[in-house]
């Protein structure tokens, strides 16, 4: 290793914007602030809405709209026509796709030049000089290659001159040539859009240089279908008798907790270490910065001006933020995001508690809006509502009340959503009226049709028609009944459909 002193000396150094954040993440703020206003004044939206150069964050506070998807979704189209100077000058050229929203199946978030090098490639710089300095006495990361699972990038429909794609898709399809000398596997595979197709390429690819991985990064869900289609194909036992110099999983998108267990059993070794990360679409937000929690020091020097609105007002209707300097410790916020690609205090719909204000380190909570996204697929409360009505239609059922939660991934078991449903009148086809909840859902959100892709990540849904008044005995027994109390209606975690079962169990014995 000592011919590669150097190397390491030299990826490291980034790690000094991490340590003058944990300092001091304020002054940055200011200086982003000042940043985004003055490159605003001159494009179209700014100048409907009133930005000017000099504007201060008060005046910025009274022109500026806090909005949702939905609402800057006119403005983001016409950068996919092409059009140059709407929201960021020059043209937009890239979009990250995912999905949830209530009017498309997609929604297209731009990712101009300046957010892929001074937001998503500058926090993944840092990230890995992070890692490099925390483990510096025994880590060999830059000794190998770092599995990189990507999604698909196609011609967007509204225009030639855009692209898009998933954002791990963009990413890798935009990254320094430099950097691809350390991912796995090439990116002609990483890119191919069927994951059918794509898995045992990867696998094929990744056994040839086997005694090259070093670590993963990527989201729970596929890296678990990756590791089961591994395991099968070698007849090891776990994953670090394919990979044995493995040490490294930098994981993100969906909550780790449900896989923490398996993880350990696909890596028996505590020499594996884990780092979390918060990359959305919209901005490389936040990363684990220490050994000792998992909370994350939020990136604040990287192209993003970030507000807050505590979640008491968001629950009340008063979209009134405030800024990094004004939060508290222990307080829910919903996130609003002002950024180098052209979101004007966007509203991304993730929920945050910080554990400290200096340095910024946060936990995420949960969404401003009801979803399930256990294993990426971020369905809302909408688009559940509108498949359970075609479901309905199709069957002649009707329903009473149901509440939505994951059955996670084990070993040898790929993840479902389970419905508990509580009928007025039962489906006069069961399988009927299962397809066409399936089917509607994948028409309605791009991320769940991938995961559903020939079941291998997500089998389809489980229905379980529950027995009557079990929502009110459940809402009964937790001193719910009445006024505005309801029966929540999707989860990523299984609290309240355990108890629900629970109960059914217990008046049936």
């Amino acid at each position: 290793m000592n011919w590669l002193s150097p190397i390491y000396g030299l990826v490291r150094r980034p790690y000094r914007r991490i340590t003058a954040i944990q300092r001091d993440a304020i002054t940055p703020q200011h200086r982003w602030f000042s940043y985004l206003v003055r490159r605003g004044a001159s494009t179209a939206y700014g100048k409907a809405v009133g930005i000017s150069s000099d504007m201060s964050y008060e005046r910025f506070r009274e022109s500026v709209p806090i909005q949702p998807y939905e609402t800057l979704y006119p403005w983001i189209e016409r950068h996919l026509r092409g059009e140059k100077d709407v929201l960021w000058p020059g043209q937009v050229r890239w979009f990250a796709r995912s999905s949830g929203t209530t009017n498309d199946r997609s929604k297209f978030i731009p990712i101009t030049s300046e957010s892929l090098h001074l937001n998503h490639f500058r926090a993944s710089k840092e990230l890995f000089a992070t890692y490099l300095t925390l483990y510096r006495d025994s880590t060999h990361l830059l000794e190998g290659k770092i599995i990189s699972i990507g999604g698909s990038h196609q011609v967007s429909h509204l225009s030639k001159a855009a692209r898009c794609g998933d954002l791990s898709a963009v990413l890798l399809s935009n990254m320094p040539a430099f950097y691809r000398l350390f991912r796995a596997p090439a990116l002609d595979i990483a890119l191919i859009p069927s994951w059918e197709e794509k898995l045992p390429r990867m696998v094929k690819a990744l056994l040839s240089e086997r005694n090259s991985i070093v670590g993963l990064a990527g989201v729970p869900t596929w890296t678990i279908l990756l590791f089961e289609e591994l395991l099968r194909q070698t007849g090891f036992s776990h994953v670090l008798e394919v990979f044995p110099r493995f040490e490294a999983v930098f994981h993100g998108a969906v909550s780790f907790t449900p896989y923490e267990k398996l993880f350990a059993r696909y890596l028996p070794s505590p020499q594996v270490h884990y780092m979390e990360i918060y990359n959305a679409s919209e901005g490389f937000i936040a990363f684990q910065d220490t050994t000792d929690s998992s909370d994350m020091l939020l990136m604040a020097d990287h192209g993003i001006f970030y507000e807050f609105i505590p979640f008491s007002a968001w629950e009340s209707g008063r979209w009134e933020a405030v800024p990094l300097s004004e939060i508290g410790v222990g307080e829910t916020y919903a996130v609003v995001l002002t950024t180098v690609g052209g979101l004007w205090r966007y509203l991304i719909g993730d929920t945050v508690r910080f554990v400290s204000k200096q340095p910024p380190r946060l936990r995420i909570v949960g969404r401003t809006r009801h979803y399930i996204n256990a294993f990426g697929e971020e369905v809302m409360i909408d688009q559940a509502e509108s498949a359970l009505l075609s479901a309905c239609q199709a069957t002649g059922a009707q329903v009473r009340d149901y509440t939505v939660a994951p059955i996670y991934m084990g070993s040898g078991q790929r993840g479902a959503h389970q419905w508990l449903v509580e009928f007025i009148q039962a489906p006069q086809d069961m399988e009927l009226f299962i397809q066409t909840l399936d089917r509607k859902l994948r028409e309605l959100n791009s991320d769940y049709d991938a995961k559903r892709e020939a079941d291998l990540a997500l089998g389809p849904p489980e229905v379980f028609p529950l027995p009557p008044d079990t929502f009110y005995r459940w809402l009964k027994s937790k001193g719910r009944l009445g006024g505005q109390n309801k029966v929540p209606r999707l989860s990523t975690e299984r609290t309240y459909a355990d108890e629900i079962l629970a109960m059914v169990d217990g008046a049936s014995e």
